[in-house]
């Protein structure tokens, strides 16, 4: 294995939490995200196949990661995006990969219309991530 990514598979096994951030690319992670995904999130790192399964059940997620935040930026506005997509970013983030891997608590947060949004509005946002994290990542969480 590339050693770049078996240092990402030991950080990503033994982080306590998890933040991603990412525009949504056509409903989805950038490719670059996505081949992080793939190489990184693997069977013995990710989760387990358990012995005899056949392909019926579901593979226990090896994660110690108590909560994963993920944040995208997107320039379809809100209405827009659920009426016509729905959200495939949440469900791809929350069921197919974090829930699948063991992290039972997933905050996802979508930050749009960029590029018709002023210095202000931005900031705002920043502020808003930076009390996301505050209480997602509080140590009266971690010490349960």
């Amino acid at each position: 294995m590339d050693p770049v990514i078996s240092r990402h598979c030991a950080e990503i096994a033994g982080a306590d939490g998890i933040v991603i951030v990412h525009p949504d690319w056509w409903g989805q992670p950038p490719a670059l995200l996505k081949g992080w995904i793939d190489r990184v999130l693997r069977p013995g790192v990710a989760y387990r196949f358990c012995e005899g399964d056949l392909g019926e059940g579901v593979p226990p997620g090896l994660l110690k990661a108590k909560a994963a935040l993920v944040f995208n930026t997107s320039n379809t506005p809100p209405e827009r995006e659920q009426e016509v997509f729905g959200d495939p970013l949440e469900r791809l983030w929350r069921d197919c990969i974090f829930s699948f891997c063991g992290v039972p608590v997933v905050h996802r947060r979508m930050f749009g219309v960029i590029v018709t949004r002023t210095d202000e509005e931005r900031t705002a946002w920043l502020d808003e991530v930076s009390g996301l994290v505050k209480r997602t990542f509080s140590p009266e969480i971690y010490l349960q």
